[in-house]
């Protein structure tokens, strides 16, 4: 009898042909993963992944006719039913616009330059329905882009309200998350057990109504957690 659970079914979206092929033979060679389908534009993403219901959409930015950032907002965004999990994967140097793929549903991003393990596990990560955070580049890309999480011309940030929902040891536990410090890490600067972590975050996202660890990151700039946040 096989008890093992069932193949992380991957969609691949990417105009160009050689990464696509470079992703499937990387996703095919993996035992727990299924690469059930490609895309080489956000419209062609769309109808793929309403057809054949992935698990994970691997997105590429920057495509012809619709970009991943719609693509990813009309399969992931507000009110979206039975969503699939929109991993991003960008050009750092190039795509000014990862924040706003965040914003509109995906639970994360890697870089092109990523290792191949990296975007396997990333793809694990989403699908277990973990947001994907690297570390450095949290802080260096969301901190970037931090100036357009507030609204211009306020001087309470957006967010300030929602977050006094939270205990002074969840706000604390936010403020690490949008650094971009792993659980681990938050467990060791907090000196609680990485369980403790676990349960804090899960406490977080359950009072903001918020999805994943991603959205939680956002609304910790928008609300003015993170020091030099302008």
């Amino acid at each position: 009898m096989n008890d093992a659970p069932p193949p992380i079914r991957v969609l691949v979206c990417d105009d160009q042909a050689l990464v696509r092929t470079g992703y499937v033979t990387i996703f095919s060679a993996q035992p727990d993963m299924e690469v059930v389908g490609e895309a080489e534009n956000g419209h062609e993403a769309i109808r793929a992944a309403r057809r054949l219901r992935p698990d994970v959409v691997v997105m590429d930015i920057r495509m012809p006719l619709l970009d991943g950032i719609e693509a990813t907002r009309q399969l992931a965004g507000p009110g979206t039913e039975a969503a699939p999990k929109v991993l991003v994967v960008t050009t750092f140097n190039v795509d000014a616009h990862v924040y706003d793929a965040l914003r509109a549903g995906a639970s994360g991003f890697l870089l092109k330059d990523a290792h191949p393990a990296e975007l396997v596990n990333g793809i694990r990560t989403v699908a277990r329905g973990e947001a994907l955070l690297a570390p450095a580049v949290t802080r260096h890309l969301i901190g970037h882009f931090a100036r357009h999480l507030r609204p211009a011309g306020t001087s309470r940030p957006a967010g300030q309200d929602v977050v006094r929902a939270l205990t002074p040891r969840e706000l604390e536990v936010l403020r690490l998350i949008a650094e971009g410090l792993s659980n681990a890490e938050i467990a060791a600067a907090m000196f609680i057990a990485p369980e403790t972590v676990k349960t804090y975050v899960s406490r977080i996202l359950a009072k903001l109504a918020l999805r994943d660890r991603v959205q939680a990151v956002v609304l910790a700039y928008r609300a003015g957690l993170v020091p030099g946040t302008p």
